[in-house]
């Protein structure tokens, strides 16, 4: 069975959750997204600093923490921007550390966002 998670984050009109859990794994994406819905302004740093405090709040709801990540999915619209992301990803995580990977693509949902994160957990129990 599937169970969604319920968060605090911006309520999307669109058709999705901002994570659901089936099987002990925690599936989520996570963009740099306000509680307003819109997207941060302030570069890179901000934006990923966003993206992993929306998280890090998702990971709480479902009982979870940073620790409990098995994989993490980086993409950002510049290569360049990967020494900020990874500066960045170091002060949230401490080994040992999820599987990651980085790909550099051409654009996102919004022209504005610069990150987003897809991430998977394992998670002990359900959340109520």
């Amino acid at each position: 069975m599937i169970q969604t998670v319920k968060t605090d984050l911006y309520n999307s009109p669109s058709p999705l959750e901002w994570a659901t859990i089936g099987h002990g794994i925690l599936f989520t994406a996570q963009i740099p997204i306000d509680a307003q819905g819109q997207v941060v302004e302030g570069g890179i740093e901000v934006q990923t600093r966003q993206t992993l405090d929306n998280l890090t709040h998702t990971l709480e709801c479902a009982g979870a923490n940073l620790s409990s990540l098995t994989q993490v999915l980086i993409y950002v619209t510049d290569k360049s921007y990967l020494s900020v992301v990874n500066r960045v990803y170091a002060e949230y995580f401490s080994a040992p550390f999820p599987n990651r990977a980085a790909l550099v693509i051409a654009g996102l949902a919004r022209d504005e966002m610069l990150v987003e994160m897809v991430v998977y957990a394992a998670v002990d129990s359900q959340p109520s």
